[in-house]
């Protein structure tokens, strides 16, 4: 029996030990392990969606009542009372898509930088490649991206009929494209930063409220640009979020004049989604740096 278990250590001690995993560089291994998990972040998605109403009666519903009372707080409170209207034609359009695009930046940002605390139960027991768990926060957040998207859709003819319904509704994919390759770049980053930084979560709720508001959302950039000096209104327009909401505006709201634009603003939303790409490769490359200590750290 002892020359057995003698055959089996020593067996054991000539095998290779094999990392699991990829090199934390090995950006294309990140995507093959994530394709080739796609079902799994699939059911992430799922459970997150489901997780979220799971113990409510009005469940989904609550993915458009929670927007349609922001809309209506904003437009009575900011357009009527403290007449923010008489100076933006169709105030509603305008808040209510601006609040659409900010509503999936915020969100991928906060739930994925609570991602990888909150599955920490899973990242103890199994290797999984671990940007799915912030992926997963992208994938929830676009579902009810897209609820709103409907609302507003049905907002928009309402307001001007199918007049909307033109080439400037092109604006939508770049500015979308902007947001969510930001917003993913940033959930990464701060995913990682929250497992060795607790407070980094509580950081991400005040820093994504100042972002609301230094964004044209409930007012105009023409009223930035009137008032800022140059130097000022340079680095309030080149702000990302700013340039896709601004494309977000010009796919929807058919009252905004040329000049509540920047010029040439096509132009600056692929230079920012350039940018941007180079910012999401290098944050998952510190994630990937970061991550090898997830499970001792949680």
């Amino acid at each position: 029996m002892s020359n057995i278990v003698t055959e089996r250590f020593d067996r054991l001690r000539q095998e290779q030990m094999v990392p699991a995993g990829r090199p934390a560089t090995a950006v294309i291994g990140s995507i093959r392990e994530i394709f080739a998990h796609r079902q799994l972040l699939d059911l992430l998605i799922r459970r997150d969606l489901k997780s979220r109403y799971k113990d409510s009666a009005l469940g989904f519903a609550w993915t458009l009542i929670r927007p349609l009372v922001q809309l209506a707080i904003y437009y009575y409170v900011l357009g009527e009372i403290l007449g923010a209207s008489r100076n933006i034609p169709e105030f509603a359009i305008y808040v209510f898509s601006g609040l659409t695009l900010y509503g999936l930046f915020s969100e991928i940002v906060a739930s994925g930088t609570a991602s990888i605390v909150s599955n920490g139960g899973l990242i103890k027991k199994i290797y999984l490649p671990r940007e799915i768990y912030p992926l997963a926060s992208v994938g929830a957040a676009l579902f009810n991206f897209g609820v709103q998207l409907v609302v507003l859709l049905a907002a928009a003819v309402l307001q001007s009929g199918f007049a909307w319904i033109r080439l400037d509704l092109l604006y939508f994919f770049p500015a979308t494209l902007v947001i969510l390759i930001w917003a993913t770049a940033f959930a990464l980053l701060l995913a990682a930063a929250n497992v060795y930084l607790r407070d980094m979560q509580y950081l991400v709720e005040v820093l994504v409220l100042l972002l609301m508001w230094a964004s044209p959302i409930v007012y105009s950039w023409q009223m930035v640009a009137s008032r800022a000096p140059g130097w000022l209104l340079d680095l309030y327009t080149t702000n990302p979020i700013t340039l896709a909401i601004l494309g977000f505006h010009r796919a929807f709201w058919t009252a905004g004049a040329d000049s509540e634009y920047p010029s040439h603003l096509l132009i600056r939303l692929v230079v920012v989604g350039v940018v941007g790409l180079v910012a999401l490769l290098l944050c998952q490359r510190v994630f990937a740096k970061l991550q090898g200590n997830f499970a001792q750290e949680i």
